[in-house]
């Protein structure tokens, strides 16, 4: 088998025929050129207005035994059409392309692939004309059955393999994502099915097995799944680093960029056309990996996992972009598939990656509730303590007890002996009563004090965030107990009706509601402030506002949601409501660093409709 020539003549009218392009006026302009020792075309579709012939002259040696076939590896070309001699040199030809269905192939290949009729020392010539859409080459190279068999072989077992490797990782994180609920695993699934969209697309498995006879989604396909990538991969590559949180000033500014690069790519794809719009992903890509170096200089390790991963596409993508030209720099099978071989890479380093965050969050997680623990036993030793001191006052009190008790008794044994002084053993007698009614008033003021201090060193345990929701409900033990503090709270500086500004009220059918006795107007305990119109108890709610406010913000939606029996989504509605009271608490000129949690129950800017009850009343 000796080089072939061919020869490129471009059709700006895209109306030449096969006998047009075989005259002497056209064929005299076909610009010559030689295959290259590996047996590749080369060339570009600079034009997509134009149509382009190929003319391509294949010298068979006299001993050369073998069937030879032409590959184009470019499966995206519209419209191609391959015009080969017979054995009485009349040229018949076969039409396929990206805009006909996958059957009109010559052979159930991805590429397209044709054959050629050689006979042994004799030059053959083919004509192929080529139409596309986008700026595309036409390499491609001669093969014969031996090679072409083992090359099919190689191929499409790396293929399956590397679809393999994607489907695991997709129904691996897919898993863990409905078992642990972790958002991140289900955005990392949406930007692996976003790659192997986009692999389908671009070695033409999809449009040969999933596809065949939709060629107008193949080409939505090999147009949309770039652009679907890009988003996929910028909303978990920005989740993944945090950096909404590492980096606020700058995320804004990537997330616009992600999006705005997007639109401009689909207006590429829609009306420009350019063929260079690979160039548009340089910008979001290139900043997305700056953003990874400034994460993992701020201490966060996983980014340096992404940064490795990212290095092995970038170099695939500088092979794919030079083929993309057209340019002939090391195209052979290892650099076709490096992209394949890099995002294999990629999505399961990333997926180490991913876990490596998920355990550092656990490890986090751990070490707080290791400090929680810690802040428990002090508290558990506090209350022993309590305890302890509540015994030694019963004591005291028995004590106390069986001292007057044996007095009275001496003291009645002697009135007994001495009749005789009864009148002043009497006077003496009341004397001693009046002493024990002393006493006795004294025991029970004791009493007293020490309930109260038992009530106010569980409510100073609240105020200082060291108690669970049972003895938080032994505080706020029912809705009307919650209601009466809240009303409390709220009217502690006298009431004044919202509507009349009337100063006189009287008790409503609601508890613990006030109605205006000049209007009527009914104001419920939980109207205008953070408990109004609250989806779930009001203890939990009181509850949560004193978790959320004496953890300063940082008490997550999981463990409220657990520690609650609630939602997580409720939970999490509800701790943006706090925050937010929270930080115009902040704001607020009267606010002091050591005021309690209550003062949050009293947000009343919250945006929700106003609270109306009408009561019917009769009138006097």
């Amino acid at each position: 088998m000796e080089p072939a020539r061919y020869g490129v003549l471009e059709d700006p009218t895209g109306k030449l025929t096969l006998q047009d392009v075989m005259s002497p006026r056209w064929s005299n302009q076909f610009q010559p050129g030689d295959l290259t020792s590996g047996g590749k075309l080369a060339g570009n579709i600079e034009n997509t207005e134009s149509a382009y012939w190929l003319r391509v002259s294949v010298l068979a040696d006299n001993s050369d035994e073998h069937h030879w076939y032409l590959e184009m590896f470019d499966s995206h070309i519209n419209d191609l059409t391959f015009y080969g001699a017979n054995a009485v040199g009349q040229y018949t030809g076969v039409r396929t392309g990206a805009d006909l269905p996958f059957s009109t192939r010559p052979y159930a290949y991805k590429n397209y692939l044709f054959s050629l009729h050689l006979r042994p020392g004799q030059t053959q010539t083919y004509y192929l004309r080529l139409k596309s859409d986008s700026k595309t080459s036409f390499l491609g190279r001669l093969r014969n059955e031996a090679v072409l068999s083992s090359h099919f072989q190689s191929e499409y077992g790396m293929l399956g393999g590397f679809y393999g490797v994607l489907l695991i990782m997709v129904v691996y994180n897919l898993f863990i994502f409905l078992f642990i609920g972790e958002q991140t695993y289900l955005r990392y699934v949406a930007y692996v099915l976003s790659c192997s969209l986009l692999f389908l697309s671009e070695d033409g498995l999809g449009f040969q097995y999933i596809w065949p006879m939709l060629p107008w989604l193949n080409r939505i396909v090999n147009a949309g799944a770039p652009i679907l990538l890009l988003l996929t991969f910028g909303y978990y590559a920005r989740h993944f680093l945090d950096a909404p949180q590492r980096l606020p000033r700058f995320d804004p500014i990537l997330r616009l960029v992600v999006l705005f690069s997007a639109g401009l790519l689909l207006l590429d794809t829609i009306f420009i056309q350019s063929g260079f719009s690979f160039w548009l992903y340089l910008l979001p890509y290139g900043m997305l990996y700056y953003a990874a170096i400034e994460v993992y200089r701020q201490g966060f390790r996983p980014a340096r996992i992404f940064l490795l991963a990212q290095a092995g596409v970038v170099v695939s993508l500088l092979f794919l972009i030079t083929r993309k030209l057209g340019v002939d720099f090391f195209n052979n099978a290892f650099t076709v598939y490096s992209m394949n071989v890099a995002f294999v890479f990629e999505v399961a380093v990333l997926s180490y990656a991913l876990g490596e965050k998920i355990k550092s969050i656990k490890d986090a997680t751990i070490r707080a509730q290791e400090k929680l623990v810690k802040q428990l036993h002090k508290k558990h030793l506090a209350q022993d303590r309590l305890v302890e001191q509540l015994h030694q006052n019963q004591a005291l009190k028995d004590q106390l007890n069986t001292e007057l008790e044996e007095q009275v008794a001496r003291r009645t044994e002697e009135l007994r002996r001495q009749s005789e002084t009864i009148v002043a053993q009497n006077r003496e007698l009341l004397q001693a009563n009046g002493l024990l009614a002393l006493q006795s008033a004294a025991i029970e003021k004791l009493n007293a004090d020490l309930q109260r201090d038992l009530q106010e060193a569980q409510t100073a345990r609240v105020l200082s965030k060291e108690v669970d929701f049972g003895e938080f409900s032994q505080i706020y033990p029912d809705k009307d107990a919650c209601l009466s503090y809240l009303a409390d709270l709220k009217w502690a500086h006298g009431y004044r009706c919202r509507k009349c500004g009337h100063e006189k009220y009287c008790d409503a059918r609601e508890a613990h509601a006030r109605r205006c006795t000049k209007c009527r107007y009914v104001e419920s305990a939980t109207a205008y402030t953070m408990l109004q119109k609250c989806k779930f108890s009001i203890i939990k709610a009181f509850y949560a506002v004193f978790l959320i406010y004496t953890h300063k913000g940082n008490y997550s939606s999981q463990e409220l949601s657990r520690v609650l029996e609630l939602r997580q989504g409720t939970c999490w509605s509800f701790s943006q409501k706090v925050l937010e009271a929270m930080r115009r608490r902040r704001q607020a000129p009267d606010y002091d660093e050591n005021e309690g949690w209550t003062h949050v129950l009293l947000d009343a800017t919250t945006t929700v409709e106003e609270e109306h009850t009408v009561v019917e009343t009769a009138r006097s």
